[in-house]
């Protein structure tokens, strides 16, 4: 339907406009909501995957040695444990790295860019700071491997130079590295939306830039800052391939991020890549791992959804 019959007069092209107009009113809705169903049932199909092999999990592992044990040894056939608090204890310290490294620079980048940087200079910047998002993981993995942990880890003063060659420290400062342009380019986002009115009324009563960007913007931008923040780290919390290739494959409880550690994504892989028996025990514990992981993400989701009404500003 690109345009009337030839011939036709003024009023048909109109009744054709018209009818075009229906048309389009019609079935573009209908489209969007096929779109919006597609991404419901697939959501709806993961999670249905997961409980599906997570309650065979379950079945035969107890919520209280899931929850209550500190080991996490699932392959060890004379004496298996459960315990899936080794891999949550990875799994957080990297991601907690990665949110020091990410969220101040993220943040920091993010204010010079809406309040210091000329517009030529943003329109530059901003898409090369965003190519970084598009470098692949596992390219990030081996930079952590090859040249962090060996180049920059090992080389600092003190307990540094026994650092393990795969550890949460060069795996978590990389995962941070990776994140920064999601902090930076929806914190920057979210400030360029506050209202000019808001910069010239503290300007006008003797701010200076620094103040304006730091007790009037940043606060106006809370909600969408808090928001980057926590995306941000929910990414970080379910990166794969980073961590696989930097942090090791040794689930422990510590605390020292010079050690190898393991976390709930890279368990899934390494298991998912091995010759582990389908339908068995072992098997079944990268869908309860998984099925943890879902509902971790799921929760900082819902709160990140909570902090942006409840902080969220109508200009």
């Amino acid at each position: 339907m690109t345009g009337p019959p030839s011939g036709l007069g003024r009023v048909s092209t109109s009744e054709w406009r018209r009818g075009r107009r229906r048309w389009e009113e019609t079935v573009i809705p209908w489209a969007l909501k096929l779109v919006a169903l597609v991404s419901i049932l697939t959501t709806v199909g993961i999670v249905v995957s997961l409980l599906t092999e997570a309650v065979g999990f379950f079945r035969e592992v107890s919520l209280g040695d899931f929850f209550g044990d500190t080991r996490w040894a699932p392959t060890f056939s004379l004496d298996p444990h459960f315990g899936i608090w080794p891999l949550i204890n990875g799994t957080l310290l990297i991601a907690g790295i990665a949110a020091a490294v990410a969220l101040p620079i993220g943040l920091f980048t993010a204010i010079f860019l809406s309040e210091y940087a000329p517009d030529k200079l943003r329109r530059v910047l901003k898409p090369v700071l965003e190519t970084l998002a598009g470098i692949p993981t596992v390219v990030y993995g081996f930079f952590a491997l090859t040249f962090v942990t060996p180049t920059i880890i090992r080389n600092l003063p003190g307990p540094f130079a026994d650092a393990n060659i795969f550890n949460a420290l060069s795996a978590g400062v990389v995962v941070g590295i990776m994140i920064i342009p999601m902090v930076a380019s929806l914190s920057e986002d979210a400030m360029v939306a506050v209202p000019r009115s808001l910069r010239e009324g503290a300007y006008a009563v003797g701010a200076t830039r620094f103040e304006v960007a730091t007790r009037v913007v940043v606060p106006a931008a809370l909600s969408g800052v808090i928001a980057s923040f926590i995306l941000a780290i929910s990414r970080a919390v379910g990166e794969t391939m980073i961590v696989t290739l930097a942090a090791g494959a040794t689930p422990k409880l510590t605390a020292n991020p010079l050690e190898s550690v393991q976390t709930m994504t890279a368990y899934i892989v390494n298991v998912s890549l091995g010759e582990t028996p389908f339908d068995t025990i072992e098997y079944k514990t990268i869908f309860a791992v998984g099925l943890v992981l879902f509902v971790m993400t799921l929760l900082m989701n819902i709160v990140g959804q909570w902090v942006v009404r409840r902080f969220r500003e109508s200009y």
